[in-house]
């Protein structure tokens, strides 16, 4: 975060925000820049990807689905945008601790031993350390005795849009995020690549809420594209991993899914439709009618 921060400070703070007074340096003018710089990025990253999957890659015959809520995409959006803040407080200490010299994130390739493999290897080592961590996380917060508490309000979008994606309780949140910042505490990598994969870890969060059920069938099988996750949101207790199958395999929690059999929402919106059952008001959650649609209770 440090190379984002020297940025702005050569363009933007140092001859324009702060008083020459206050050094580069100084803790409380970096916490601050870090406050506003993450709580920006943030919004720009959400709100420009998740329009961009939207407007362009969404399937918009979703939102006639039973359990789209009426004005969801509006709601995402506010939730979100609502938690970013909060969630950033706890995430700024971590990204301080970076640039004040505690991380393992280094400036040149040459800087690490391993030198182009090992950019190559970090960013392998990156994604399954990061994958393995979320599925645990995921699925703790899962247990019965916090799950209302902190993931449900993720849940009432069984059918999501891409603004979903980060529409989170900000202790959800941070704790989902929490192993993208440690990593570099506990490895070597790269500062243009931590921001690489910092980049990449939002459009993949939104790639699985953006109900495009399209995976190779190669790599059904490995990827948990967007067509595991919604099954995540429709039946509540399988498909937790980020990334891979690999954890839900082997926690017994995989489900094939239901969109890849010919099951999925759109195929539920297009029989619903065919029967003429479509016409009414959408269904809602909180006890309300679900029409011709069923899913596991939380």
């Amino acid at each position: 975060m440090d190379l984002v921060l020297d940025v702005a400070d050569y363009y933007l703070l140092t001859p324009y925000v702060y008083p020459a007074s206050w050094a580069e340096d100084g803790a409380l003018r970096q916490v601050i820049s870090l406050l506003v710089l993450t709580n920006l990025g943030a919004a720009v990253l959400y709100l420009g990807l998740g329009a961009i999957s939207y407007f362009f890659i969404f399937d918009h015959d979703l939102k006639k689905h039973p359990h789209f809520l009426e004005n969801q995409v509006q709601r995402e959006i506010k939730y979100a945008m609502t938690s970013l803040p909060w969630i950033s407080i706890p995430t700024v200490a971590l990204f301080f601790a970076e640039v004040r010299g505690y991380s393992k994130l280094y400036d040149n390739v040459d800087d690490y031993r391993l030198g182009w493999a090992g950019i190559v290897i970090s960013m392998i080592a990156f994604l399954f350390f990061t994958d393995m961590c979320i599925y645990w996380i995921h699925r703790f917060l899962h247990h019965k005795l916090i799950y209302k508490m902190f993931h449900k309000p993720h849940h009432v979008w069984k059918i999501a849009s891409p603004f979903a994606s980060h529409a989170f309780h900000p202790v959800d949140g941070f704790l989902q995020g929490l192993p993208y910042h440690i990593y570099p505490f506990l490895f070597p990598l790269h500062k243009v690549l931590y921001l690489a994969l910092y980049v990449f870890v939002n459009i993949w969060t939104i790639s699985i809420h953006d109900g495009d059920y399209r995976v190779p069938d190669t790599l059904t099988s490995v990827i948990n594209g967007s067509a595991h996750h919604t099954d995540h949101h429709l039946f509540f207790d399988y498909n937790y991993g980020q990334y891979f199958t690999l954890w839900d395999r082997l926690g017994g929690s995989y489900r094939h899914p239901s969109a890849l059999m010919g099951k999925g929402p759109l195929e539920q919106v297009r029989k619903l439709q065919a029967e003429g059952k479509l016409g009414g008001t959408r269904g809602k959650v909180n006890g309300l009618t679900k029409r011709g649609v069923t899913s596991k209770e939380e």
